[in-house]
């Protein structure tokens, strides 16, 4: 029974559990399974939905991805015992809709959720912009979570904190400078196809930047295109965080290959200094290590001034989405609030007349 304070995706999640459940009520063993939540957060256009569809054999359209999107998977880990469940949820809008990311991460999916980083390599001048509006606003939401989880029960808080570094090995020479992201953290180079037709310059710069990100926050980075071997790899990362299942442990740091980088393996030695002078580094501002790649990153792409929303379509007017009786109903509004508009502005210049008249 759905309570007064449920959302629609809490119903939903509700109703997946209920059927998931319906065939085990007679075997106790039956209903032992586990969830996992894995959030896909990107560019627009970036390729999400199309990962998501790879990972659980849809062979379907992908189509634009206009607000919040959840779907789910399963996956038997035997003959005889239950599926587990992914929940998947997919943001859209690129840096449009940020709001929206406290929907799907709660203090009852925290322990078991994911994020993954879609980034379109196709879009280097909009690749950091993207990346730090979204980050940022992602764990300041954990953050946020965590802290009132701590309020009821601050061992579990506690515990969350500690498995923030789970995927850096204990004897790392790099655990005291770097910074883990509060949940598992995977990001993604998508469109590599294109992206390799940049020049060497350009493609380094991105490579090197992209590991220190990755690295900073403790997470798993690699590039994905339209070959069937970087399929392969990306759908074992996601279901290593749907699932549980092992992943791939290749590491390529190579910036003329498709970079693919687990938690854990690369080091800032390895990484080297941001590609710009010592003259050129002393003139860049910056009190952290972040600022200082973001400066030089800046340097090579500097971001449009075009802003997501300003593309973003109105949902209302999508075709996918018509409902007669409601487009109507939408459509008289619209008349009355045009009206409305109208009449105002016949008030306010005959008030600016009389003023003047006066």
């Amino acid at each position: 029974m759905p309570r007064p304070s449920d959302s629609l995706w809490d119903i939903a999640i509700a109703e997946v559990q209920k059927k998931e459940n319906a065939g085990n009520e007679e075997d106790p063993e039956a209903a032992v399974h586990s969830e996992r939540s894995v959030f896909f957060i990107g560019n627009k256009n970036g390729g999400k939905t199309s990962i998501i569809l790879r990972c659980l054999d849809r062979d379907e359209v992908s189509k634009p991805t206009l607000a919040l999107e959840y779907t789910f998977g399963r996956r038997a880990k035997g003959h005889s015992t239950p599926k587990d469940i992914a929940h998947f949820w997919e943001l859209g809008g690129g840096t449009s809709l940020l709001d929206l990311i406290r929907i799907p991460i709660t203090s009852d999916s925290l322990r078991t959720f994911s994020l993954v980083l879609v980034l379109d390599l196709s879009k280097p001048d909009e690749l950091w912009p993207t990346m730090e509006n979204l980050l940022q606003k992602t764990r300041n939401h954990v953050n946020r979570v965590v802290a009132d989880v701590g309020k009821a029960n601050s061992k579990l808080a506690n515990q969350i904190k500690q498995n923030m570094w789970q995927s850096m090995p204990k004897d790392h020479p790099d655990r005291e400078l770097i910074d883990p992201f509060p949940i598992p953290l995977l990001i993604i180079g998508s469109k590599y196809d294109i992206f390799q037709d940049l020049e060497s310059e350009k493609r380094k710069v991105i490579c090197k930047t992209l590991r220190f990100v990755s690295h900073f926050y403790g997470a798993s980075l690699m590039f994905t295109s339209k070959s069937e071997s970087l399929k392969t790899v990306t759908r074992s990362y996601i279901n290593h965080l749907a699932f549980g299942l092992d992943r791939s442990k290749s590491v390529v740091v190579d910036h003329n290959k498709p970079l693919l980088v687990p938690a854990g393996s690369d080091s800032l030695s390895q990484i080297g200094s941001p590609p710009a002078s010592s003259s050129d580094l002393r003139q860049f501002s910056g009190s952290t290590p972040m600022e200082l790649w973001k400066n030089v990153y800046m340097r090579y792409f500097p971001p449009q001034n075009a802003r997501d929303r300003k593309d973003l379509k109105d949902p209302a007017k999508d075709p996918q989405y018509a409902e007669s009786e409601v487009d109507a109903m939408r459509a008289q509004k619209d008349q009355e609030l045009e009206q409305y508009k109208r009449n105002a502005d016949k008030s306010w210049k005959s008030m600016v007349l009389e003023s003047h008249t006066r």
